[in-house]
């Protein structure tokens, strides 16, 4: 392969790659921390530009390198290329090949530990205080978002203040689950009869795609959910249209909630006229449902199968 070939190749990767960023910008502005729609996306996008930057000085000059001096010690008659068989080693080349990604690790470690001690998902350096308090549990297709202090909880539709800290406490009542909200903060992983929690912040009024990365059956594809950052005004709002239109989150209506069905079809299930046709409003009632679905697995026995969320004796699952 000549060296303009190789070349030729490099630049089409690299279109291919400006491309392809600037369709994930077009198309999916809000799926991805490429475009953030928050702090915490913002810095992480930065952060991943920075790596790229750094591992391009120590990448670069290898693929401009490795074709030229193929080319120039090729075997051809006439060449004027040194020639020194008995050559085998260079200071100056050690020190420059080594030095030079020693350095550059270094570099990375850095901002590396730096980032990761300021994006702590457990602590709350971005937004105005108080939080908004959010109880996020994770079940057989869907997300339900619980509002402890607002009275409220959804299912498919997550809706946010815009400048304001939201704390997320998270847990599953089935499998472990990875949740995610690229546009405004990195998956972080939930599990049975634990909790772990995440920050976020929405600068701007959107709609961002949330979901679960991690498979956990059929209906994993559809198992995601749109977060809306709204105007403190229109969040209002929207928690009023809520609690006018939901139905009470009761222990019957949470079992049909909890199993194994997907967001369509649990949507057929409890879904009314009233509701938006992708998400599900709930009032709470008296007790603490996420208390109570966190310590169930706290007893010391393990759970009987009718119990127990994601299992086809705790309810039937739809056929597929």
């Amino acid at each position: 392969m000549t060296f303009s070939r190789m070349s030729s190749i490099a630049v089409s990767a690299l279109v291919t790659l400006v491309a392809l960023l600037l369709t994930v910008q077009a198309a999916g502005a809000s799926d991805s921390f490429i475009d953030p729609q928050g702090p915490i996306a913002e810095i992480q996008k930065k952060h991943l530009l920075r790596a790229t930057a750094l591992i391009l000085i120590a990448v670069i000059p290898v693929l401009v390198l490795v074709p030229l001096v193929a080319y120039r010690y090729r075997r051809r008659k006439g060449g004027n290329a040194y020639y020194k068989p008995h050559w085998d080693f260079s200071a100056k080349l050690e020190v420059l090949m080594w030095g030079i990604p020693v350095l550059i690790v270094a570099i990375l470690s850095f901002y590396l530990w730096k980032t990761t001690y300021r994006l702590d998902p457990y602590a709350a350096p971005f937004g105005e205080e108080p939080a908004l308090r959010v109880q996020v549990v994770g079940l057989d297709w869907k997300w339900l978002f619980i509002y402890p202090d607002l009275g409220i909880a959804t299912v498919g539709e997550f809706g946010i203040p815009i400048k304001k800290q939201v704390a997320i406490t998270l847990t599953t009542d089935t499998v472990m689950q990875s949740f995610m909200i690229p546009a405004l903060a990195g998956q972080i992983y939930a599990m049975p009869g634990m909790t772990t929690q995440l920050h976020v912040v929405a600068d701007s009024p959107n709609t961002m795609q949330g979901e679960n990365t991690q498979y956990n059956g059929r209906g994993f594809t559809k198992q995601k959910f749109l977060t809306q950052a709204m105007q403190p005004v229109d969040f209002e709002d929207w928690v009023a249209s809520v609690r006018a239109h939901g139905i009470p989150l009761t222990e019957d209506t949470y079992q049909t909630l909890a199993m194994r069905t997907d967001r369509d079809e649990v949507q057929a299930a409890l879904g009314t006229e009233l509701m938006p046709l992708n998400a599900l409003y709930f009032t709470l009632e008296e007790g603490d449902l996420f208390r109570s679905i966190l310590h169930r697995y706290h007893s010391g026995e393990p759970l009987a199968l009718g119990q127990q969320p994601g299992t086809t004796a705790y309810g039937s699952e739809a056929k597929q």
